[in-house]
């Protein structure tokens, strides 16, 4: 058996083998082989020991991943999945297996000489314990800690007030458009996953071709095969996440005995709990030593038997899916890329568990597919908005949701993680803006092709602007360059171009009104977060939260007696005092993540805004700079598949001074797109594996 790794004008890898194991250890040989330094970080992320070379600023992601216990639930699900799916624990295996040659033969990424480290050893759960490790934020459990932070300090009813997409969830755009929609008579799938972005990116773009399947997709860096979107040729699909409620943080009452620790359960007794210590390395620093304790509920993440690290008498245990049922949903993965038709994808995603997502799939028969995939736990109410005790009955996990399903209006579905299909499982669900824009362009067209959606990809209209904007209408007595100011953005188009001066203006005062809000008596108790561990800290930061409910403050019936038209009249004295200039991508621009920062990088200014389908997120009040954007453009065409196209925000490789490092951010920057290329007579063959 053999495989071989071809390469297109972008130096995207294609790979053909004769078995899907023989395809899954080409895929872990060229992950690796593209980008070694990513998968070593990732590597160590997922286990906690990413401070051993990173240094103290990775201590408080490695102390969460240690008590999680995340690569222990990554070595569970692993086990289970050999004993449920020894098929695809094989091929899992075998990626592992491409990966450790391509680390062992291959000569070594620049950055392991910068920090002195060593490739080390895949085991056969890291794939898993990566897949973990990069979702298990993505249902945002720490927004229950803003809830109880912000309750005990304005009361219950501002748990409503400030509920809106926060500053730690991801979300994407998709729609599909069906055939009775296009110009050739096939659906159309099309959208942009929204994440941190990170250099190298959070996706692959990949072909992977056997026997068995030929598919493109966006992988995931360091997990097999193709899980989020791929194309197959027959049949496609795409998703967003669904914003549904899975995770449950519990209180706990913990006690030092002599033999260790105790918890106190549901039952009114005491029960012991797992305890062991860990000892974290921290690159220049002393080692750091971190007790790992689990209850009946889960791990505890925060606190402990002395409580928080400011003596309050608390300690938070996590509960969520693939820790209680020792299954990550892996069994997905290999249906997906055989599958034929929608329904093939359907039932392929029965085996989901984690993220929990909206799924939308077409095939060229005219099979359609709109529904959630994934566990969300039954569970009382109270469970879904804020932690709830774990010493008292009636938070215990009962079972699991049937997944809702969804159907197209007029030909089209959109999913932008707004109140959808999935508004049974989930409690905040992200402001309709995106959603019922990107529903008012497909209506604008009667029938649409692959090659119309990059302008969709690309819109920029912010409706999330008009609340503050209705209130400067109103505003009267200014002086007169205050008034000049609000006549000029009255007057603007309401579009975050980067090359907009009114869309800078308007981010200005934005930013003043946030500030002024946030500095205000009746929020500012707030701004001081409980002493919990410093990975939660970005849900709980007042300014992010006074921006990203900034639409509901400016509107709430009765804002604690806050005079809002006066706190925006000072906002737009304040700015116009300064006599703005500029573009907003003067200010808007991309600030990606790296493992080893890199001040020489210049980074672009950006289009779009947290509220625009291009979804750029900047921190209003805090920074104009976006760490999260579209990770990834695509377009899946079932008419052809050689018609569709994709594009990621730097290249396929992640080796610096490669030609394809950063080759695709001009097209990224563009709204342009890549080719997608499936014809192996029309690339170039890299080698034999």
């Amino acid at each position: 058996m053999s495989a071989e790794i071809y390469r297109d004008a972008w130096g995207i890898p294609h790979l053909r083998a004769d078995g899907v194991h023989e395809l899954a250890r080409a895929q872990g040989r060229v992950t690796a082989r593209d980008r070694a330094w990513q998968l070593e970080v990732e590597r160590h992320r997922a286990q906690g020991t990413s401070a051993s070379f990173l240094g103290a600023e990775a201590l408080p992601w490695d102390r969460f991943a240690r008590r999680a216990l995340l690569a222990d639930t990554a070595r569970r699900c692993f086990a289970a999945l050999e004993e449920r799916d020894p098929e695809t624990a094989a091929w899992v295996r075998a990626y592992t297996d491409g990966v450790n040659e391509s680390l062992a033969r291959d000569a070594p990424a620049p950055e392991f000489a910068r920090t002195g480290l060593a490739p080390g050893r895949w085991e056969p759960w890291t794939p898993l314990a990566v897949w973990l490790s990069t979702h298990i934020l993505f249902a945002g459990f720490p927004a229950k800690l803003w809830r109880e932070h912000i309750a005990g300090h304005l009361g219950p009813d501002s748990v409503a007030l400030f509920a809106t997409d926060g500053p730690g969830t991801a979300g994407s755009n998709g729609w599909l458009v069906s055939g009775e929609r296009t110009v050739t008579g096939h659906a159309v799938i099309a959208g942009d996953p929204h994440r941190y972005i990170e250099e190298p990116g959070v996706y692959q773009q990949i072909h992977l071709s056997c026997p068995e399947f030929d598919v493109v997709g966006l992988a995931v860096p360091g997990v097999p095969g193709i899980a989020h979107f791929g194309h197959t040729g027959t049949v496609a699909w795409a998703i967003t996440n669904a914003m549904a409620d899975y995770q449950d943080l519990y209180r706990e009452r913990l006690r030092r005995t002599g033999a260790g620790v105790e918890a106190l359960g549901p039952d009114g007794r005491w029960h012991r709990a797992a305890r062991h210590t860990e000892l974290i390395r921290v690159a220049g620093e002393e080692p750091v030593e971190v007790e790992v304790v689990e209850t009946d509920r889960g791990p505890v993440i925060a606190g402990g038997p002395e409580g928080l690290d400011d003596g309050t008498p608390l300690a938070l245990s996590l509960r969520h899916p693939p820790r209680v049922a020792a299954d990550l949903g892996f069994s997905a993965l290999l249906p997906l890329l055989r599958a034929r038709r929608a329904a093939d994808v359907d039932r392929a995603l029965d085996a989901w568990v984690e993220p929990v997502n909206v799924v939308q799939a077409a095939d060229t028969e005219g099979g359609l597919l709109h529904r959630v995939a994934g566990r969300v736990p039954v569970r009382a109410a109270a469970n879904g908005v804020r932690t709830v005790p774990a010493w008292e009955p009636g938070h215990e996990w009962t079972g699991w949701h049937e997944t809702p399903r969804a159907g197209l209006t007029d030909g089209v579905a959109v999913m932008a993680n707004q109140r959808g299909p999935a508004a049974p499982l989930g409690v905040e669900f992200a402001p309709p803006h995106r959603a019922e824009r990107i529903a008012a362009l497909l209506a604008a067209e009667d029938r649409w092709s692959a090659a119309g959606m990059s302008a969709i990809h690309t819109d920029t209209h912010l409706a999330s602007a008009a609340p503050l904007l209705d209130l400067l209408a109103a505003l009267d007595g200014l002086t007169p360059a205050a008034r000049a100011l609000r006549d000029r953005l009255l007057a603007w188009d309401r579009r975050m171009d980067a090359d907009s001066t009114g869309a800078a203006a308007y981010a200005a005062v934005r930013g003043a009104v946030v500030r002024r809000l946030a500095a205000h008596p009746a929020f500012a108790e707030a701004a001081a977060a409980p002493a919990y561990p410093e990975v939660f800290l970005p849900w709980l930061a007042l300014v992010p939260r006074v921006a990203y409910a900034l639409e509901h403050l400016l509107r709430a019936e009765d804002l604690y007696g806050i005079d809002r038209a006066g706190t925006v009249r000072a906002a737009l004295e304040e700015v116009a005092a300064r006599e703005p200039t500029g573009t907003w991508g003067d200010t808007h621009r991309l600030a990606p993540w790296r493992a080893l920062p890199d001040a020489s990088a210049e980074e672009p200014g950006l289009s779009g805004d947290h509220d625009c389908v291009l979804c750029t997120s900047a921190v209003p009040g805090l920074t104009d700079r976006a760490a999260r954007g579209p990770a990834a453009r695509y377009v899946w065409d079932l008419a052809d598949r050689q018609d569709s196209r994709w594009v990621v925000p730097h290249g396929a490789s992640g080796l610096p001074g490669s030609p394809h490092h950063r080759d695709q951010q001009p097209l990224w920057l563009a709204g342009e797109l890549v080719p997608v290329v499936t014809d192996f007579d029309r690339l170039v063959k890299e080698s034999d594996v």
